[in-house]
């Protein structure tokens, strides 16, 4: 048991690093620019680091997402169930083993 312990914990550390990782690079290359964003999307942010989640694009029900990636201003505005633009947020590793669910935006 305290091996399997053991075994989440490095898995979590490694995505929260690969996280920070990416959030760094995001910043870098100008794309960190959170002041203008929209409260909600700073809030999803805020989560997704905070709760080890990831977007899983393509298994939200009509009105019942996250975000997206240019087809609505945000949460709660997909107009249709399954939109391969809009995402929820899950925790990491569970996207995949959704039927549909997507890391990226189609």
């Amino acid at each position: 048991m305290a091996t399997q312990a053991l075994s989440v914990a490095s898995l979590s550390a490694a995505v929260g690093i690969a996280l920070a990782m990416q959030g760094g690079l995001a910043q870098a290359q100008g794309m960190g620019k959170m002041d203008n964003a929209p409260p909600i999307v700073k809030e999803n942010m805020e989560k997704m680091a905070k709760n080890h989640l990831e977007k899983c694009y393509g298994i939200n029900a009509a009105a019942k997402n996250d975000c997206a990636e240019g087809a609505h201003s945000c949460a709660g505005q997909a107009t249709q169930a399954r939109d391969a633009k809009s995402f929820v947020l899950l925790p990491a590793g569970d996207c995949s083993k959704i039927a549909g669910g997507k890391a990226s935006a189609s």
